[in-house]
């Protein structure tokens, strides 16, 4: 099994895939139990590389009691359904935090960071299924399974459904919640020998009542959310976190997908300044925290840590954007 995490940049930020170490650990100290089929990192069975090869991870978690790990913030490369069975569970995405309740389901793209536990899991049985549809951004067109057995207006209505809104949690109706009972049994009494039908039809049933479920709803659809324009306020909101790094307007452009006259254009609609102005700002404010929480790191230092290539050129920027010199903002 690899134990190493893939990376994913999402936006602005590097964040490495999930790949459950905390929950593999409980399972070898046997502190949890777990029924799962999974590739890449994801804990359970390991599904063979030509079978179900859109499947990330699909599994479920029992855990008696208080444990003594979470999974911290993080991203996956799929879209994740999880359901709560059993319990309580401290659930956070997008900086909102929840207490799950049994019978509640939540739905993350890849681009939403979320934690699960505060900071520790509690007694619980959770259900989980990891589906990559080949997006890492929310402009990106979605490719469901082929062995899906929506058809193809309906796979475009659940993308709709999914891509237009970006609520997380949600209450589970009653066929979802009796779908995903099943197919958590199975997951629990099954094999070790790959029942790949069983699995497909018990997935199928899921998606084709989440469906139903969402568009029974009435949601408030935004179309913007999958947008260009969507992808670039990401990027910004995360670029703080990721100042440091060797950015220039190119490579923010390339990592929204668009040419550099359109990330620019975005730029200045959604912050009303050019990229390499605000990326300067990210800069400064970065150092702004450093000068204050790492009182014995050198300027020079904390200059380079902040992305300027150049301590001259820092004091220059600083002073532009706060009014006084590096030395004298830490004093």
């Amino acid at each position: 099994m690899r134990t190493t995490a893939v990376t994913l940049v999402q936006d602005g930020t590097k964040r490495h895939a999930d790949t459950c170490e905390p929950l593999k650990a409980a399972m070898s100290r046997g502190d949890v139990r777990v029924g799962a089929w999974s590739r890449r990192g994801y804990p359970g069975n390991r599904l063979p590389s030509h079978r179900l090869r859109e499947i990330c991870s699909v599994g479920v978690w029992d855990a008696a009691g208080r444990q003594s790990w979470g999974l911290a913030e993080h991203c996956n490369e799929g879209i994740e359904l999880t359901c709560l069975l059993r319990g309580r569970l401290a659930f956070s995405v997008d900086g909102a935090d929840h207490l799950l309740r049994p019978g509640q389901i939540t739905i993350t793209r890849p681009w939403q960071a979320h934690r699960v536990g505060d900071p520790v899991v509690g007694a619980s049985r959770l259900f989980w299924l990891i589906i990559d549809v080949g997006v890492r951004r929310p402009d990106q067109p979605w490719r469901w399974p082929s062995w899906l057995l929506c058809s193809e207006q309906e796979l475009a209505r659940l993308t709709v459904l999914m891509r237009h809104n970006e609520q997380a949690v949600w209450d589970a109706d009653p066929e979802v919640g009796r779908c995903i009972e099943r197919l958590a049994k199975h997951l629990f009494d099954g094999a070790r020998v790959l029942d790949e039908t069983r699995l497909k039809l018990a997935i199928n049933e899921v998606i084709v009542a989440l469906l139903a479920m969402l568009e029974g709803r009435g949601i408030a659809l935004d179309a913007r959310l999958s947008t260009s324009q969507r992808t670039v306020e990401l990027f910004l909101e995360s670029l703080t976190s990721s100042a440091g790094e060797p950015w220039d307007l190119a490579a923010m452009a390339s990592r929204c997908g668009l040419a550099r006259s359109r990330f620019t254009h975005h730029c200045k609609r959604i912050v009303n300044m050019r990229p390499m102005e605000y990326l300067a700002r990210c800069r400064v404010a970065s150092a702004q925290r450093a000068l204050i929480e790492r009182p014995l790191r050198s300027i020079t230092r904390i200059a380079f840590d902040s992305g300027f290539e150049s301590s001259q050129y820092f004091a220059t920027v600083f002073r532009q954007v706060t009014g006084r010199p590096p030395r004298a903002y830490r004093e």
